[in-house]
């Protein structure tokens, strides 16, 4: 989609708050009409008389009236414009947001973290400035336009020099046009590439320090940083430098002005009052001149803005990124999985048929995969590095969209498993758990309500109650970024108690048990199948997970190699026998 398609649809969101908005900043750029026509009157006035008489009082009673006036109108106009731009802003998050969502998990952002996030603060900005800036181009120029009329009244040859500015500043913004765009692209790539290696640094932390690669990674970022520097360098040189040409001319062009109108003034045709009004009023009509400079230039980059943001839509219409939604800004929010209804029937049978996925960029994945599983069965899937084991998760839970192949709960085929499976269908941990910056208690709950009998049952269930004795404030324990405060054991039990208290039908585990010790593990298992049957699809080469396995997928490159109990797999399977005396287990 052009810009101005991106922004008229923008603007038709909340058209009367766009109005009321443009009212109001038309106002203020009109109000300087009157202080011109009241300096007029009050200098031709000022001629004819040698004191200060009531008209002349009057007069500045009327200018300091007209000064509050556009004072309360700059104040009122303030705060309507800070609504607008929150809601254009708003509704370009909630949509991109929607849209990363709507993507299957391992590929919701196409990008890294960084530059997503640098997408979703400065380009937004941009065109949430752009929008504004639409309302001070109205006003500004419906007053040059009631201006130049008046003033062609007083003077015709002087005003239309007042053109010769601007003619000069739209040829330059035109020119300027395809450097900006790159510069600005540039930009913010580089800013977005910054933003992520920071990211992955903290992430990192203890990995960097044990291969002691801070010299490396410095280099890295310094690297990074000064690209970034010298990018920003030129988009800002080249703005600055439109911006202070655009001045000049229009300083060069205001001085010409002013020498011809004292000429004018010298030779009688303008008199004292009229000279004061064409003072007045040219400074204003100069600031449009520049105005519209850079808004021409401002337009530009919030082309680029566009454009980057629509390509986080990763396919979907462009019309995605502005489509009105409500935001929901008062009141109180309904959670999302209180709404959610409960299953029509509880899992009896899942099954899989001729999966597959590979990557794009590599051509690796799974081929042809195909297994059943029944309700309270545990079945586990094991493999050596990089046979498929993860991948087969995702592409089942939906998170890797499946190149072919079908699922079926209870023999009907689930045409969505990225929304289907999900609580209270299925519940997933993944290998490397994600916690957040709270509490504990909300790391578990997210968006769950609270119940205390479920929630210490999942407790229970995830071994966590030494560990409550230990932290400081048990489950009220600020865990710190991505759980910075736990051990890897207490992390991944703590996911672990997040999938359990949503009570889901199919628990999928992706090597939960790696972080834990032999005791722990083997009595999560114990409560987990004591409580009640849960139906299980687990990625282990634990051997007390494989030992109570009701059967066993063996990947190698990519395919099943072998399915079935454990002692069938170790007469028969030379890869699960590799694979169980840890001949190919990292």
């Amino acid at each position: 989609m052009k810009t101005y398609q991106h922004m008229w649809r923008l603007i038709r969101y909340r058209p009367r708050l766009y109005i009321v908005n443009a009212v109001l900043w038309i106002l203020i750029h009109l109000a300087p009409i009157v202080p011109g026509l009241i300096a007029q009157q009050f200098f031709n006035t000022l001629q004819k008389t040698q004191h200060l008489d009531p008209t002349l009082w009057t007069l500045i009673a009327l200018l300091i009236t007209t000064a509050l006036a556009r004072i309360c109108l700059i104040f009122f106009g303030g705060l309507v414009d800070t609504t607008h731009r929150f809601s254009m802003s708003a509704l370009l998050r909630r949509n991109l947001l929607a849209r990363i969502l709507e993507r299957p998990g391992a590929r919701a952002v196409p990008h890294s973290t960084g530059e997503a996030l640098n997408r979703f603060r400065d380009d937004v900005g941009q065109a949430e400035d752009a929008i504004s800036w639409t309302l001070d181009s109205i006003g500004t120029t419906l007053f040059a336009g009631i201006a130049i009329v008046m003033l062609l009244r007083l003077n015709a040859l002087v005003t239309l020099l007042v053109f010769v500015p601007l003619v000069g500043v739209i040829a330059l913004a035109q020119a300027m046009h395809t450097r900006l765009e790159r510069y600005r692209r540039a930009s913010r790539q580089a800013t977005g590439q910054v933003a992520s290696a920071i990211g992955e640094i903290f992430s990192t932390v203890q990995a960097i320090k044990v291969a002691a690669a801070e010299p490396s990674v410095l280099a890295h970022f310094q690297s990074l940083s000064e690209d970034r520097r010298k990018t920003m360098l030129r988009d800002r040189v080249l703005e600055t430098s439109i911006e202070s040409t655009i001045g000049n001319t229009v300083g060069l062009g205001t001085g010409l002005i002013l020498i011809l109108a004292a000429q004018a003034l010298h030779n009688m045709q303008l008199g004292i009052g009229d000279l004061a009004i064409f003072i007045y009023y040219l400074a204003f009509v100069s600031d449009f001149t520049q105005f519209f400079g850079l808004f021409l230039a401002h337009y530009a980059q919030t082309g680029v803005s566009f454009q980057r943001m629509e390509e986080l839509l990763q396919g979907a219409p462009a019309q995605r990124l502005d489509e009105a939604h409500p935001l929901h800004l008062k009141g109180a929010l309904s959670l999302a999985s209180q709404n959610r209804e409960l299953p029509t029937e509880p899992l009896e049978r899942l099954e899989v048929r001729n999966v597959s996925y590979h990557y794009p960029d590599t051509g690796r994945g799974i081929s042809n995969i195909s297994f059943a599983l029944s309700v309270g069965s545990l079945t586990v899937i094991t493999g050596r590095i990089a046979s498929g084991k993860t991948t087969l998760l995702q592409a089942l839970l939906g998170l890797l969209p499946k190149d072919t192949g079908e699922i079926l709960w209870n023999g009907q085929i689930i045409d969505d498993p990225a929304t289907f499976l999900t609580p209270p269908h299925s519940a997933y941990t993944a290998q490397i758990p994600r916690l957040f910056s709270a509490s504990l208690k909300e790391n578990i709950l997210l968006d769950q309500p609270e119940e205390p009998i479920r929630l210490q049952q999942a407790l229970h269930t995830a071994v966590m109650e030494h560990d409550l004795e230990q932290l400081e404030h048990g489950l009220e324990t600020m865990i710190g970024t991505r759980g910075v405060k736990l051990s890897g054991g207490q992390t991944q039990r703590s996911a672990a108690a997040r999938m359990f208290v949503r009570a889901a039908e199919l628990l999928v585990f992706d090597d939960l048990s790696s972080a834990l010790d032999v005791k722990t593990e083997q009595l999560l298992w114990q409560r987990l199948f004591t409580q009640r049957q849960q139906t299980c699809l687990v990625v282990s080469h634990r051997r007390t997970v494989l030992q109570q396995a009701d059967q066993i997928l063996v990947l190698k490159d990519g395919k099943v190699e072998a399915c079935g109990k454990l002692a069938t797999l170790l007469q028969t399977s030379v890869e699960m026998q590799a694979l169980w005396h840890g001949e190919l287990i990292d």
